[in-house]
């Protein structure tokens, strides 16, 4: 079974521990193994001393059958993994003729002299298969540990170094890491993992609508779980075995059954793209104009290759002047009902319709806080209009979060409300 093959991360860096950069290292290789059947048992960061690297190292290789470490592999001198695990495993380093010629080329390319000290990335440890890099200069290594020095009855290990930044990684692990691991620790079993996104539904009701019926599954091998972003839930479906595709087939259509229209897609489907590609299957188009989001939704839908073909355009009017002069809101309605209301999200929707020529038009205005709110209103107070061809749909949600947290579950409720409405026509 694929189970055992074990499979374990370290992520080098200082930084990561002080907390000046995000690890984005360790999702994006744990989902990239998933996807193509492995799954991660152990992921570890650690500051960049030597003690702290080499115990690590030390550790997991007594464990994995695959061990993945990330940076360490550049010219400065915080940069300790090439050496201290070549020191680990008593592996001399050797200078790569072929990694120099790179490094002259990349810095002869930029019209730079190389720094002498760059030449250190052209040592390799004893046995390295060496892993080129054309978008940098560290090389990524693979070195076999047979035997395994920290391994009960010395098994063999396989250890793959890779460079730390992100587009010099990325690229090396899926065309030179991905293929080496399927012909070195190759799948025996089948490994399936599905994710059913959902928004509009709290994750508890979620659980409580589904978790019974797929009780039979579980029981059977299926593992069910359940993780919840702004406004969406995901479901996640994971099966291993002779039986996993059958598995995990029954487990989406009960999901699918129970959960319906909450559902808008699978795997890394997107709300947002869910709704471009709604629009463009209608040839049908999208204005907005957005208060307290502050361009937030427009943000969301460019964010999407092809919304040109749908989105028309989009007005922050935050100012009660400018709903005035741009969207057609009229000073009566703001005099009596205010900015944050029914009556002006309605006109301000309205008006972005109209205006811009728009089948479909957005308006969002609200308290997005901390301060602003009133006993009537309170911080948190949103008021989501949709305008349509026949008649015009106006939310009135109250989101009590921080600021940042305020925008995008709005946001997400905004473009929940088109696609159900897109869905309906």
């Amino acid at each position: 079974m694929q189970g055992t093959v074990e499979i374990e991360i370290i992520n080098t860096g200082s930084e990561l521990m002080l907390g000046f950069v995000l690890n984005t290292h360790q999702q994006w290789l744990c989902r990239q193994l998933a996807d193509a059947g492995y799954t991660v048992a152990r992921q570890t960061a650690v500051p960049d001393t030597g003690l702290d690297i080499q115990q690590t190292v030390r550790e997991a290789l007594a464990r994995a059958d695959l061990l993945i470490v990330t940076g360490g592999l550049g010219p400065t001198s915080d940069d300790l993994t090439r050496d201290l695990i070549a020191a680990l495993l008593g592996r001399k380093l050797h200078t790569d003729p072929a990694i120099l010629a790179h490094l002259g080329d990349f810095f002869a390319q930029r019209g730079r002299p190389m720094p002498a000290q760059t030449q250190v990335q052209a040592q390799i440890p004893e046995g390295a298969l060496v892993l080129p890099n054309p978008n940098g200069t560290a090389p990524g290594l693979a070195m076999e540990v047979s035997p395994n020095p920290f391994r009960a009855g010395g098994k063999t290990s396989w250890l793959i170094m890779l460079p730390g930044p992100p587009r010099e990684l990325r690229p090396m692990f899926t065309d030179q890491v991905l293929p080496l691991l399927r012909q070195k620790l190759p799948l025996t079993s089948a490994f399936i993992c599905r994710t059913i996104r959902t928004t509009g539904i709290g994750e508890s009701i979620v659980e409580e609508k589904i978790a019974a019926q797929l009780q039979p599954l579980t029981a059977a091998g299926l593992e069910l779980g359940y993780c919840a972003h702004y406004g969406e839930v995901d479901v996640r479906l994971v099966a291993r075995g002779a039986n996993a595709e059958k598995l995990a087939a029954e487990g989406e259509a009960i999901i699918r059954d129970r959960l319906g229209s909450h559902i808008f897609g699978t795997q890394d489907d997107q709300l947002n793209a869910t709704v471009v590609r709604l629009l463009t299957e209608r040839k049908e188009t999208l204005a907005l104009a957005e208060s307290c989001t502050g361009g937030f939704v427009a943000n969301r839908i460019t964010d999407v290759p092809g919304a040109s073909a749908v989105f028309l355009g989009g007005m922050v009017t935050y100012s009660n002047e400018v709903k005035q002069k741009l969207l057609g809101v009229r000073p009566e309605t703001l005099a009596q009902h205010g900015a944050v209301s029914e009556a002006t999200a309605r006109e301000m929707a309205e008006g972005a319709r109209t205006r811009l020529g728009a089948d479909y038009a957005i308006a969002i205005t609200g308290i997005a806080g901390p301060t602003g709110g009133t006993e009537s209103k309170p911080v948190g107070t949103v008021f989501i209009a949709l305008a349509t061809t026949r008649h015009t749909i106006v939310l009135n949600p109250i989101n009590r979060y921080d600021r940042p947290t305020f925008k995008q579950i709005t946001c997400q409720q905004a473009l929940e409300l088109l696609r159900r409405t897109l869905l309906k026509h």
